[in-house]
């Protein structure tokens, strides 16, 4: 791949869509070939699983099912948007992937991280980020956030109680210890310009040297 492939984590509420957006357009003045996409989603086929796993109706899904609906819609969008681009030499920002699933089915879930690493891997036939940005942003904090905004769109994982959202939090400390070569921590507690700023220069030391 000449690519870059850069992943955005954190729990919910951590402000990554919204940061990942102002990266994305700081790059772009900058001359870099950038595009950004998420997880679920990013192409019709996986935006329809998306729709699937996060319906709030959908409260009777097994956890089991729904890692593999998240491995389902993960590999469509590499086949169909990640890879491409990646092949082209583009820089792909995409929030959420693999590491996602570890956290939320693998521990907050209860299937264990490695048994969901084993699924994904034959979805993701090997390709991993070369840097992973996490937001740290505590749960409290997090939903805090989200049930003081009217646009963000409430999901069926927003619906869990604390303590799940405690488990994912834990479950992405787990991953990012196991994963610490290509995890870069970002406080998302910081004002909105000062995560930017920070989480552009991560980005910008790892793509110049690269």
């Amino acid at each position: 791949m000449k690519g870059y492939f850069i992943t955005i984590e954190g729990p919910e509420g951590a402000g990554k869509t919204t940061i990942l957006s102002i990266v994305q357009q700081e790059l772009l003045k900058k001359g870099y070939d950038v595009i950004s996409t998420r997880e679920p989603g990013g192409i019709d086929i996986a935006e329809q699983i998306r729709s699937v796993i996060l319906d709030k109706k959908n409260t009777k899904m097994d956890s089991r099912t729904e890692a593999l609906l998240y491995a389902a819609s993960r590999r469509q969008h590499l086949a169909e948007k990640v890879i491409p681009a990646l092949q082209e030499g583009k820089i792909v920002l995409c929030d959420r992937f693999v590491d996602s699933s570890l956290a939320y089915q693998g521990h907050a879930r209860g299937l264990g991280i490695d048994e969901v690493l084993s699924i994904n891997e034959f979805a993701i036939n090997g390709l991993m980020p070369s840097l992973t940005l996490f937001f740290d942003i505590e749960p409290e904090a997090g939903l805090a956030r989200i049930a003081k905004s009217n646009s963000r769109e409430v999901n069926r994982l927003d619906l869990e109680n604390m303590n799940f959202h405690k488990k994912v939090y834990e479950g992405y400390l787990k991953v990012a210890e196991r994963f610490k070569e290509r995890y870069q921590k970002v406080d998302a507690t910081l004002p909105l310009e000062a995560v930017s700023k920070n989480a552009l220069e991560i980005i910008e030391s790892h793509l110049n040297c690269n």
